[in-house]
């Protein structure tokens, strides 16, 4: 084994500009354990070129030399090395069927993989990732789609300051605009026939805790999901309301009762009721993990006025972004320049961009790109206390005997080309795709 990482160069599209390892992290491991950084050249790089050659790491196209490969993105299948070990999110352990060739090259070069995703610990609580960033982004861009659309239907109000989130020069950029956003609504409110605008968030875990703590800077109501569903909303113009919604608040069982463990563990014996909350709800905030096992939230169907003629839904800020998932309606993913585009449920149709009419949709797929260079310190501050036991790690002995941290141990897909025994129900995966 040697003491040399790669950092490969984002090449996704234009708005990838993150990066794993940030350049001090990059000097602390060489100065601590004599750890050296190859990295592709990159004009986006958040961090640039030269920032990494200043803490003398190497830029090459070349990373031939380095036995561990760090990215933050999807690799392309021409791009891997064989018995090299990779770290990415790989996106795969839904099965995802646009990744499996990629995991099928992985295994026949009998690469090992890390997945970011599954970096967790005994609680099974994820130790690395952008979900905040991507919180913190969606709820902004949520705001900003919303303003646009209050904007066509001839209403000016106080979120009309709010600019996209990569117009900010930094988060705490983005807060004092927040600040002010929220002054004027103190002072002005919004106009009374918008009153009460309900602002609701679908999950509690990383990424909605950023949406909220991005919210929470404006002045609101807190109200509970059976409260929304009373009478006693407050139709306050000076004041926005939110509700935030768990498993309980959305799924209901088939029969018996609602039993957390039961529904993660066997989520068929359970359906939707969200539906019941779309004639409350001005603007929903879509943050909660989602596979095909599970109900969705908002269907097609719940959004037909026939169905819930009273639904008046404005804006889903989907910052989960599964195609046709929990939201179906998302049909696709979107770029900070093209944010939005809005579907018309009774005309089964879409139309791109923010409509005065239909339902918009905000789904930027890689919203911690808006702040690229918080979000990657962040990841980065977490991820190099690993590095060194991944780059000393023998990885040609038995998966039993790898001495790992757990974290990482839990996040190995892939040992020597074969699936680690957690990950064997991906062989299912793999054989759709074959047939």
């Amino acid at each position: 084994m040697n003491k040399i990482i790669g950092i490969r160069r984002e090449d996704k599209n234009e708005w990838e500009r993150r990066v794993p390892l940030i350049p001090a992290d990059v000097s602390e491991l060489y100065q601590k354990y004599g750890i050296r950084t190859i990295l592709q050249p990159s004009r986006l790089r958040i961090f640039p070129d030269d920032d990494y050659r200043k803490v003398g790491a190497e830029i090459s196209e070349d990373l031939g030399a380095a036995d561990t490969i760090f990215a933050v993105k999807e690799i392309p299948v021409y791009f891997f090395e064989r018995r090299k070990t990779y770290i990415f999110f790989s996106h795969t352990i839904k099965g995802q069927s646009y990744n499996m060739p990629m995991l099928k090259r992985m295994i026949g070069l009998e690469c090992n993989l890390i997945d970011y995703e599954r970096i967790v610990n005994e609680k099974n609580q994820r130790l690395i990732f952008f979900g905040k960033y991507a919180g913190l982004a969606g709820m902004i861009e949520t705001l900003h789609a919303y303003a646009r659309k209050l904007r066509l239907k001839g209403f000016e109000t106080p979120l009309d300051r709010v600019k996209q989130a990569y117009r900010y020069a930094s988060v705490e950029d983005a807060r004092n605009e927040f600040r002010k956003v929220a002054s004027e609504i103190r002072s002005v409110g919004f106009p009374g026939d918008l009153a009460p605008i309900v602002i609701g968030f679908a999950g509690y875990g990383n990424v909605s805790r950023g949406a909220q703590e991005m919210f929470d800077l404006l002045p609101h109501h807190e109200i509970s999901p059976g409260d929304l569903l009373g009478d006693n909303i407050p139709a306050d113009p000076y004041h926005l309301i939110k509700v935030v919604f768990k498993e309980e608040d959305l799924v209901k069982p088939k029969a018996g009762a609602f039993v957390l463990q039961d529904y993660y563990d066997h989520p068929e014996k359970y359906e939707s009721k969200f539906a019941s909350y779309l004639p409350h709800l001005t603007v929903l905030v879509n943050c909660i993990y989602w596979t095909e096992d599970y109900p969705r939230l908002v269907t097609k169907h719940s959004l037909l006025s026939k169905t819930t003629p009273k639904v008046k839904l404005e804006v889903i800020g989907d910052i989960s972004c599964d195609i046709n998932g929990s939201i179906e309606i998302t049909s696709k993913t979107t770029y900070p320049d093209k944010p939005t585009y809005t579907y018309f449920a009774d005309e089964d149709c879409y139309r791109d961009g923010t409509r005065e009419k239909g339902v918009t949709i905000m789904a930027i797929d890689n919203l911690p790109c808006e702040f690229s260079r918080e979000s990657s310190s962040e990841f980065s501050r977490v991820l190099k206390h690993y590095v060194r036991d991944i780059v000393l790690t023998d990885f040609d002995i038995a998966f039993d005997s790898l001495v790992l941290p757990y974290p990482i141990k839990k996040a190995l897909i892939l040992h020597r080309g074969k699936l680690t025994p957690e990950y064997r129900y991906l062989e299912n995966f793999l054989s759709l795709r074959n047939t």
